[in-house]
């Protein structure tokens, strides 16, 4: 069964929702209040995909996600880069001047610090980026702003005052696109493989089970760790590299991977999102 809806967190408006029009303008954008009930929706088959940011190119990586990835029963088929742009939204009819305070996420009134100290405006935190645009739109405030998407300002009927204020303007969202069946498939220059895995007991475990990848001239792009179940000794690890696990190199290094692991779990393969190649 299809759908053809894409399913993400937050309210209408967030950057997220932003991601799903960028990344599949011709779905339904389903917004969902959290990331368990994004993933949810695909699995029950309300939604064909779902959009899960995992990384920012200022704050680092999005709590929770890298557990809830290879819990999901869900694999990677696309990625999307996203620039995070800042608007300063108000009612229509205001004025910058008249602007007193900005409501938004607490992550986003950080980026925005140089902006809002050069016009004496004070930052109050909202639930979210789209929600704190909607709750301006709603309380009717004049000399209340919020900081969001301009999707957010065009959603709830606000003005744009500023566009582009954000202190970093390299500011990028990294989102992965979820689906309830791998695609293998397609084939191009710049696939990606991410996966997660557990090491073995054994001395140098990790070590040498990152040889593989450097014998083998397997380029990784990404490897974290975390904790498993609050369990200081349990560590599992997430990576990204290039390549297709067909490629007969890539083949070689998850061979010589698995040898060293208690566990690897490949979580999708997918074309790089052209717009990595700027964030180099």
């Amino acid at each position: 069964m299809t759908t053809n809806r894409i399913a993400f967190q937050g309210e209408p408006g967030a950057y997220s929702h932003a991601a799903c029009r960028r990344a599949r303008p011709d779905m339904e954008a389903m917004p969902c209040r959290t990331f368990e009930d994004v993933i949810e929706a695909v699995r029950s088959e309300k939604a064909d995909l779902a959009m899960l940011p995992v990384e920012n190119s200022t704050y680092g990586r999005v709590a929770d996600i890298h557990h809830l990835l290879p819990e999901s029963g869900l694999h990677i088929v696309d990625e999307a880069f996203v620039r995070v742009h800042i608007s300063l939204l108000a009612l229509p009819g205001t004025e910058l001047h008249e602007i007193r305070e900005a409501m938004s996420h607490t992550v986003l009134l950080g980026q925005c610090r140089g902006f809002m100290r050069q016009h004496g405006i004070h930052g109050i935190t909202g639930a979210d980026t789209a929600g704190s645009a909607q709750e301006v739109a709603a309380r009717g405030i004049k000399s209340l702003a919020a900081l969001a998407s301009p999707l957010a300002g065009e959603i709830y009927g606000l003005n744009s005052l500023a566009d582009q204020i954000e202190d970093r303007q390299n500011n990028t969202t990294r989102f992965l696109l979820m689906s309830r069946e791998p695609d293998r498939r397609r084939r191009s220059e710049d696939m990606l493989t991410s996966f997660v895995f557990r090491v073995r007991n054994i001395p140098a475990a990790l070590y040498k089970a990152m040889g593989g990848f450097a014998t083998n001239g397997v380029n990784m792009t990404k490897l974290e760790s975390y904790m498993v179940d609050g369990v200081f000794t349990a560590t599992q690890f997430y990576a990204d590299i290039q390549g297709h696990p067909d490629d007969p190199n890539v083949q070689r290094a998850l061979d010589e991977l698995s040898y060293f692991t208690s566990m690897l779990n490949i979580l999708g393969v997918y074309p790089a999102d052209p717009l990595r190649k700027t964030q180099a």
